[in-house]
Protein backbone atom coordinates (compact mmCIF):
# COMPACT_ATOMS: atom_id res chain seq x y z
CA UNK A 1 0.00 0.00 0.00
CA UNK A 2 2.37 2.32 0.78
CA UNK A 3 4.71 1.85 -2.89
CA UNK A 4 1.30 2.44 -4.56
CA UNK A 5 0.40 5.35 -2.88
CA UNK A 6 4.03 6.64 -3.28
CA UNK A 7 3.92 6.08 -6.37
CA UNK A 8 0.47 7.86 -7.14
CA UNK A 9 2.01 10.50 -5.44
CA UNK A 10 4.91 10.98 -7.48
CA UNK A 11 2.68 10.66 -10.55
CA UNK A 12 0.31 12.98 -9.61
CA UNK A 13 3.23 15.40 -9.36
CA UNK A 14 4.68 14.80 -12.36
CA UNK A 15 1.54 14.81 -14.59
CA UNK A 16 0.68 18.56 -12.54
CA UNK A 17 3.94 19.43 -13.77
CA UNK A 18 3.83 18.42 -17.22
CA UNK A 19 0.72 20.25 -18.16
CA UNK A 20 1.85 22.92 -16.34
CA UNK A 21 4.91 23.45 -18.33
CA UNK A 22 3.02 22.25 -21.62
CA UNK A 23 1.18 25.94 -21.43
CA UNK A 24 -2.23 23.80 -22.11
CA UNK A 25 -3.10 23.74 -18.12
CA UNK A 26 -6.16 25.57 -16.37
CA UNK A 27 -4.52 29.07 -15.78
CA UNK A 28 -5.38 28.45 -12.00
CA UNK A 29 -2.52 25.31 -11.32
CA UNK A 30 -0.21 26.26 -8.84
CA UNK A 31 2.81 24.33 -9.74
CA UNK A 32 6.16 25.93 -8.01
CA UNK A 33 9.94 24.63 -8.45
CA UNK A 34 11.23 26.28 -4.78
CA UNK A 35 9.37 29.68 -3.36
CA UNK A 36 6.24 28.72 -2.24
CA UNK A 37 2.64 28.71 -2.55
CA UNK A 38 -0.59 30.65 -1.40
CA UNK A 39 -4.31 30.39 -2.30
CA UNK A 40 -5.65 33.14 -0.19
CA UNK A 41 -9.42 33.45 0.83
CA UNK A 42 -11.81 33.80 -1.62
CA UNK A 43 -9.87 32.54 -4.27
CA UNK A 44 -9.82 29.40 -6.20
CA UNK A 45 -6.69 27.22 -7.16
CA UNK A 46 -6.82 23.63 -9.43
CA UNK A 47 -4.14 21.37 -8.43
CA UNK A 48 -1.13 22.94 -5.97
CA UNK A 49 2.16 21.52 -6.22
CA UNK A 50 5.47 22.70 -4.51
CA UNK A 51 8.29 21.20 -5.07
CA UNK A 52 10.13 23.41 -2.38
CA UNK A 53 8.61 25.68 0.23
CA UNK A 54 5.44 26.32 2.39
CA UNK A 55 1.90 25.89 1.04
CA UNK A 56 -1.16 27.76 2.30
CA UNK A 57 -4.46 26.88 1.61
CA UNK A 58 -6.86 29.54 2.89
CA UNK A 59 -9.05 29.92 -0.48
CA UNK A 60 -10.41 26.48 -2.23
CA UNK A 61 -8.15 24.04 -4.40
CA UNK A 62 -10.52 22.04 -6.56
CA UNK A 63 -7.29 19.13 -7.28
CA UNK A 64 -4.64 17.59 -4.89
CA UNK A 65 -2.12 19.83 -2.56
CA UNK A 66 1.52 18.02 -2.82
CA UNK A 67 3.95 19.75 -0.76
CA UNK A 68 7.38 17.63 -1.30
CA UNK A 69 9.87 20.01 1.48
CA UNK A 70 7.96 22.57 3.20
CA UNK A 71 5.48 22.96 5.61
CA UNK A 72 1.51 23.20 4.67
CA UNK A 73 -1.33 25.24 6.28
CA UNK A 74 -4.48 24.28 5.17
CA UNK A 75 -7.47 26.85 6.59
CA UNK A 76 -9.85 26.76 3.37
CA UNK A 77 -10.80 23.86 1.36
CA UNK A 78 -8.97 21.13 -0.33
CA UNK A 79 -11.17 18.67 -2.88
CA UNK A 80 -8.51 16.15 -3.93
CA UNK A 81 -5.57 14.99 -1.51
CA UNK A 82 -3.39 16.91 0.91
CA UNK A 83 0.28 14.70 0.86
CA UNK A 84 3.15 16.52 3.09
CA UNK A 85 5.96 14.32 1.80
CA UNK A 86 8.90 16.25 4.24
CA UNK A 87 7.45 19.19 6.37
CA UNK A 88 4.30 19.86 8.46
CA UNK A 89 0.57 19.87 7.59
CA UNK A 90 -1.24 22.08 9.74
CA UNK A 91 -4.35 21.70 9.64
CA UNK A 92 -6.79 25.29 10.77
CA UNK A 93 -10.37 24.71 12.63
CA UNK A 94 -12.10 25.74 8.80
CA UNK A 95 -9.72 23.14 7.12
CA UNK A 96 -11.32 20.62 4.72
CA UNK A 97 -9.75 18.12 3.00
CA UNK A 98 -12.34 16.34 0.59
CA UNK A 99 -9.95 13.42 0.05
CA UNK A 100 -7.07 11.41 1.82
CA UNK A 101 -4.61 13.29 4.04
CA UNK A 102 -1.00 11.64 3.48
CA UNK A 103 2.28 12.15 5.40
CA UNK A 104 5.79 11.41 5.47
CA UNK A 105 8.37 12.63 8.28
CA UNK A 106 6.09 14.80 10.80
CA UNK A 107 2.07 13.74 11.76
CA UNK A 108 -0.28 16.52 10.89
CA UNK A 109 -1.54 18.70 13.26
CA UNK A 110 -5.56 18.84 13.00
CA UNK A 111 -7.05 21.80 14.96
CA UNK A 112 -10.47 21.39 16.72
CA UNK A 113 -13.62 21.49 13.86
CA UNK A 114 -11.02 20.04 10.75
CA UNK A 115 -12.54 17.60 8.67
CA UNK A 116 -11.28 15.03 6.86
CA UNK A 117 -13.01 13.10 4.29
CA UNK A 118 -10.66 10.35 3.50
CA UNK A 119 -7.70 8.24 5.34
CA UNK A 120 -4.78 10.04 7.21
CA UNK A 121 -1.64 7.84 6.91
CA UNK A 122 1.68 7.65 7.35
CA UNK A 123 3.47 6.96 4.71
CA UNK A 124 7.28 5.23 4.54
CA UNK A 125 8.34 7.13 1.40
CA UNK A 126 12.31 6.83 2.60
CA UNK A 127 12.27 3.20 3.30
CA UNK A 128 10.61 3.42 -0.88
CA UNK A 129 13.37 5.18 -1.81
CA UNK A 130 15.92 3.37 -0.37
CA UNK A 131 14.16 -0.07 -2.16
CA UNK A 132 14.14 1.44 -5.44
CA UNK A 133 17.82 3.20 -5.14
CA UNK A 134 19.75 0.32 -6.33
CA UNK A 135 17.47 0.07 -9.54
CA UNK A 136 18.23 3.79 -10.49
CA UNK A 137 21.91 3.67 -9.53
CA UNK A 138 22.16 0.57 -12.24
CA UNK A 139 20.25 1.98 -14.32
CA UNK A 140 22.33 5.31 -14.40
CA UNK A 141 25.16 3.16 -14.25
CA UNK A 142 23.94 1.51 -17.96
CA UNK A 143 23.12 4.44 -19.16
CA UNK A 144 26.38 6.30 -18.78
CA UNK A 145 28.45 3.20 -19.99
CA UNK A 146 26.25 2.62 -22.92
CA UNK A 147 26.93 6.30 -23.99
CA UNK A 148 30.51 6.56 -23.32
CA UNK A 149 31.26 3.44 -25.43
CA UNK A 150 29.22 4.69 -27.83
CA UNK A 151 31.44 7.66 -27.95
CA UNK A 152 34.49 6.21 -27.76
CA UNK A 153 33.39 4.02 -30.69
CA UNK A 154 32.76 7.12 -32.88
CA UNK A 155 36.41 8.64 -31.78
CA UNK A 156 38.22 5.04 -32.61
CA UNK A 157 36.32 5.39 -35.99
CA UNK A 158 36.15 9.15 -36.82
CA UNK A 159 39.05 10.83 -34.88
CA UNK A 160 41.82 7.58 -34.63
CA UNK A 161 44.49 10.01 -34.91
CA UNK A 162 43.39 12.34 -32.58
CA UNK A 163 42.86 9.67 -29.76
CA UNK A 164 46.68 8.52 -30.81
CA UNK A 165 47.66 12.31 -30.11
CA UNK A 166 46.06 12.07 -26.61
CA UNK A 167 48.00 9.03 -25.53
CA UNK A 168 51.30 10.65 -26.24
CA UNK A 169 50.26 13.63 -24.51
CA UNK A 170 49.74 11.53 -21.52
CA UNK A 171 52.89 9.05 -21.68
CA UNK A 172 55.03 12.82 -22.25
CA UNK A 173 53.71 15.61 -20.84
CA UNK A 174 51.61 14.49 -18.15
CA UNK A 175 52.66 17.11 -15.70
CA UNK A 176 51.22 19.56 -18.85
CA UNK A 177 47.83 17.43 -19.04
CA UNK A 178 47.06 16.96 -15.27
CA UNK A 179 47.59 21.01 -14.99
CA UNK A 180 45.41 22.27 -18.25
CA UNK A 181 42.56 19.40 -17.13
CA UNK A 182 42.27 20.63 -13.53
CA UNK A 183 42.13 24.22 -15.32
CA UNK A 184 39.40 23.35 -17.94
CA UNK A 185 37.45 21.73 -15.45
CA UNK A 186 37.38 24.31 -12.74
CA UNK A 187 37.32 27.30 -14.62
CA UNK A 188 34.89 26.37 -17.37
CA UNK A 189 32.04 25.64 -14.44
CA UNK A 190 32.81 28.68 -12.85
CA UNK A 191 33.00 31.00 -15.85
CA UNK A 192 29.16 29.58 -16.76
CA UNK A 193 28.15 29.80 -12.67
CA UNK A 194 29.69 33.76 -13.37
CA UNK A 195 27.90 34.50 -16.64
CA UNK A 196 24.31 33.14 -15.35
CA UNK A 197 24.62 35.86 -12.72
CA UNK A 198 24.26 38.78 -15.77
CA UNK A 199 21.43 38.92 -17.59
CA UNK A 200 23.71 39.56 -20.62
CA UNK A 201 25.79 36.55 -19.81
CA UNK A 202 22.60 34.17 -18.66
CA UNK A 203 22.31 32.86 -22.95
CA UNK A 204 26.20 32.43 -22.70
CA UNK A 205 26.41 30.60 -19.62
CA UNK A 206 23.43 27.96 -20.34
CA UNK A 207 25.16 27.11 -23.40
CA UNK A 208 28.01 26.21 -21.53
CA UNK A 209 26.62 23.90 -19.30
CA UNK A 210 25.11 22.49 -22.20
CA UNK A 211 27.98 21.87 -23.98
CA UNK A 212 29.47 20.27 -21.21
CA UNK A 213 28.07 17.15 -20.90
CA UNK A 214 29.05 15.98 -24.16
CA UNK A 215 32.84 17.37 -23.92
CA UNK A 216 32.50 15.45 -20.34
CA UNK A 217 31.74 12.05 -22.00
CA UNK A 218 34.21 12.42 -24.95
CA UNK A 219 37.15 13.22 -22.10
CA UNK A 220 35.90 10.42 -20.42
CA UNK A 221 35.75 7.64 -23.34
CA UNK A 222 39.46 9.32 -24.38
CA UNK A 223 40.89 8.72 -20.54
CA UNK A 224 39.14 4.80 -21.22
CA UNK A 225 41.28 4.70 -24.46
CA UNK A 226 44.34 6.01 -23.00
CA UNK A 227 43.71 3.28 -20.25
CA UNK A 228 43.29 0.53 -22.68
CA UNK A 229 46.45 1.01 -24.64
CA UNK A 230 48.80 1.65 -21.44
CA UNK A 231 47.83 -1.66 -20.40
CA UNK A 232 48.10 -3.35 -23.85
CA UNK A 233 51.35 -1.38 -24.60
CA UNK A 234 52.89 -3.51 -27.79
CA UNK A 235 50.45 -6.85 -27.08
CA UNK A 236 48.27 -5.25 -29.75
CA UNK A 237 47.88 -2.23 -32.03
CA UNK A 238 44.07 -2.73 -32.36
CA UNK A 239 42.49 0.56 -31.27
CA UNK A 240 39.31 -1.36 -30.56
CA UNK A 241 40.34 -3.69 -28.19
CA UNK A 242 42.20 -0.93 -26.50
CA UNK A 243 39.10 1.14 -26.21
CA UNK A 244 37.00 -1.74 -25.12
CA UNK A 245 39.74 -2.58 -22.41
CA UNK A 246 40.54 0.63 -21.01
CA UNK A 247 35.93 1.34 -21.04
CA UNK A 248 35.56 -2.15 -19.39
CA UNK A 249 38.12 -1.04 -16.72
CA UNK A 250 36.69 2.22 -15.76
CA UNK A 251 32.73 0.70 -15.57
CA UNK A 252 34.11 -1.63 -13.26
CA UNK A 253 35.36 0.46 -10.64
CA UNK A 254 32.45 2.87 -11.20
CA UNK A 255 30.53 0.13 -9.33
CA UNK A 256 32.31 0.50 -6.10
CA UNK A 257 30.79 2.83 -3.93
CA UNK A 258 33.17 6.16 -3.54
CA UNK A 259 36.07 4.79 -5.97
CA UNK A 260 33.65 5.31 -8.82
CA UNK A 261 33.27 8.66 -8.36
CA UNK A 262 37.05 9.45 -7.77
CA UNK A 263 37.53 7.73 -10.74
CA UNK A 264 35.20 9.40 -12.89
CA UNK A 265 37.17 12.86 -11.84
CA UNK A 266 40.41 11.38 -12.78
CA UNK A 267 39.34 9.87 -15.84
CA UNK A 268 37.79 13.21 -16.82
CA UNK A 269 40.55 15.38 -15.85
CA UNK A 270 42.71 13.34 -17.59
CA UNK A 271 40.93 13.32 -20.42
CA UNK A 272 40.13 17.14 -20.62
CA UNK A 273 43.98 17.41 -20.23
CA UNK A 274 45.14 15.29 -22.82
CA UNK A 275 42.52 16.72 -25.32
CA UNK A 276 43.75 20.45 -24.59
CA UNK A 277 47.43 19.41 -24.88
CA UNK A 278 46.85 17.05 -28.23
CA UNK A 279 44.90 20.41 -29.87
CA UNK A 280 48.10 22.90 -28.41
CA UNK A 281 50.38 20.78 -30.62
CA UNK A 282 48.86 19.19 -33.23
CA UNK A 283 48.37 23.67 -33.93
CA UNK A 284 51.81 24.46 -33.50
CA UNK A 285 52.75 21.77 -35.63
CA UNK A 286 50.45 22.91 -38.37
CA UNK A 287 51.72 26.05 -38.19
CA UNK A 288 55.63 24.91 -38.13
CA UNK A 289 54.45 22.46 -41.53
CA UNK A 290 52.76 25.82 -42.88
CA UNK A 291 56.08 28.02 -42.62
CA UNK A 292 57.37 28.42 -46.42
CA UNK A 293 61.33 27.31 -45.93
CA UNK A 294 63.74 30.47 -46.94
CA UNK A 295 65.80 30.38 -49.84
CA UNK A 296 69.32 29.47 -49.03
CA UNK A 297 71.55 32.51 -49.59
CA UNK A 298 73.39 32.80 -53.32
CA UNK A 299 70.49 30.85 -54.20
CA UNK A 300 66.97 32.02 -56.52
CA UNK A 301 64.03 31.71 -54.81
CA UNK A 302 61.95 29.11 -56.38
CA UNK A 303 59.39 30.58 -58.85
CA UNK A 304 55.88 30.58 -57.96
Amino acid sequence: MPTSQAVRAVLGALVALLVWTGGASAATDHVVITGGAVVPPGQTAGDVVVLDGPVTIAGHATGDVVAVSGPVRVSGRVDGDLIAVSGQALLGPTARVGGDLRYGDERPVLARGARVAGTISNEDWTDTANGWGWISAIAWWLAVSVSTLIVGALLVWLAPAALSATERAVRERLGATIGWGVAIAIGVPLLAVLALVTLVGIPFGIALLLAAIPVLLVAYATSAWVVGRRVLRNRSASRWVALLIGWAILRVLALIPVVGGLVWVVATVLGLGALAVALWRGGRTGAVAATPEAPAPGRPAPAA
